[in-house]
């Protein structure tokens, strides 16, 4: 079963796949290309190694912070960096986005015990192109990075189940009816089309002190604490478009 369309970007719409396509049953070996391994747990890191390496001919490098990981994207190039979200340093979603900015050719896959959907939707958001939960990393990594190097975005199975159980949650909660004013309309709307705070003060003339204020009031005023619940509000209200 497909990712919902209206969860995902729509740039993405026609990119994410479900888990178990027979074109990435086999893997192919890919040898020459090079796999950043960013984890906190040094044996979870040595077995994918041991695996990445064995079985599918990468090179892999590691690290156990996203300092580390910034250090060593700044003096190698990757073909893949395979992360958790959440490290001791860093939230690796922000990390991803920083290492995206920088490297827009890096695909990265998530590896991570964390099957929040709105985590998963954020990644997704973030321009991650992989999410494969820990539970069965070794078993899933193979088809992730041979659909990831292929262009096509990965979801594993609980992953996916994940996040089409959280979407029909929102679904059934009832929208909103505290009222905006125009101004912070304009705001959800502008955090919704991906704008980052200091972009939304340049585009609507305040300060940067006066573009956070209105970000945090909103999050408190909508009950809705991630960038990937405000998208969703913005586009049940008609604020933006899919």
């Amino acid at each position: 079963m497909n990712v919902p369309p209206d969860l995902l970007c729509a740039e993405d719409q026609d990119r994410a796949t479900p888990a178990r396509d027979s074109a990435v049953e086999t893997c192919a070996v890919l040898p020459s290309q090079r796999a950043l391994l960013v984890d906190a747990h040094q044996m979870f890191r040595q077995s994918l190694r041991f695996l990445l390496e064995s079985q599918m001919g990468l090179t892999v490098a590691e690290a156990q912070t996203g300092t580390e990981a910034l250090a060593q994207i700044g003096r190698e190039v990757f073909d893949f960096v395979l992360m958790d979200v959440h490290l001791a340093d860093a939230n690796g979603i922000g990390l991803a986005c920083r290492i995206l900015e920088k490297h827009r050719e890096t695909r990265i896959i998530v590896l991570s015990a964390d099957s929040d959907p709105l985590r998963i939707d954020e990644a997704l958001r973030a321009g991650v192109m992989g999410y494969v939960l820990k539970t069965n990393a070794a078993e899933e990594l193979r088809r992730a990075i041979t659909s990831v190097g292929g262009g096509t975005r990965y979801l594993s199975p609980e992953a996916n189940a994940a996040l089409l159980a959280g979407y029909q949650r929102l679904r059934e909660t009832p929208v909103t009816t505290t009222p905006l004013s125009p101004r912070e309309h304009e705001v959800v709307r502008l955090i919704a089309a991906g704008q980052r705070t200091r972009e939304i003060a340049e585009k609507l003339g305040i300060g940067l002190k006066s573009a956070e204020t209105y970000r945090h009031r909103l999050k408190h005023k909508l009950g809705l604490f991630s960038v990937a619940e405000i998208t969703r509000y913005a586009i049940r209200e008609g604020l933006t478009a899919i």
